[in-house]
């Protein structure tokens, strides 16, 4: 095999994150939805990156909306993951390469919320040899940090490992560092064929 180690992102890679699709979920018209997206989502690399806390950010964005959205605002800080659904065929894809010898691990920025609560809702988790949330280490892709982080914490050596991932910029970081990638698409045969697998 040409690598030994296949870094994975969470978000679009091992499961769908949609903005829209989770926080339709929660309200059902147009006004609110606006409302309750500005709200949520502009603080939303911060809570990745880790430079502000989950709780602080819920309660503070709780207290500046309207009385009648504030319950369904803490019903999405508490409950939100619930509405990443799995890419069953990445995870597919995942057992095969541990089938075939490949140790796997995860590189993600997300939330130290997400972070306490991913392996619960998403068992495919428990499989990868090493787990690497951004929130909990104040560092974010594409930091170089955060994939020097990696490597270290696991002794991984970047030109045996192969990143995917949604975001150009976050594969250009592995690249610079030593470690190859594609930007992940969906399409599992053309992540196949660039690993040799």
């Amino acid at each position: 095999m040409n690598y030994k180690n296949i870094i994975f992102d969470f978000g679009n890679v091992v499961g769908s994150f949609d903005a829209n699709y989770i926080l339709n979920h929660y309200v059902d018209n147009k006004k609110d939805f606006q409302i309750l997206t500005d709200a949520i989502f502009h603080n939303w690399p911060a809570l990745d990156a880790g430079t502000v806390d989950y709780d602080q950010v819920a309660e503070e964005t709780i207290a500046i909306l309207p009385a009648r959205l504030k319950t369904t605002a803490r019903n999405f800080y508490d409950n939100w993951f619930q509405y990443v659904n799995p890419l069953s065929d990445t995870w597919d894809f995942i057992h095969e390469l541990k089938v075939a010898g490949y140790s796997i691990y995860l590189l993600s920025n997300a939330s130290t919320r997400f972070a306490e609560v991913a392996k619960q809702y998403y068992s495919i988790l428990n499989e990868f040899d090493g787990i690497v949330f951004s929130a909990p280490l104040k560092l974010a892709k594409p930091d170089p940090a955060i994939y020097r982080y990696l490597f270290d914490t696991y002794q991984l050596k970047p030109e045996e490992c192969f990143f995917l991932d949604d975001l150009a910029e976050n594969i250009a970081a592995g690249q610079a560092l030593g470690m190859n990638g594609i930007i992940f698409t969906g399409d599992i045969p053309a992540v196949k064929k660039a690993i040799g697998f």
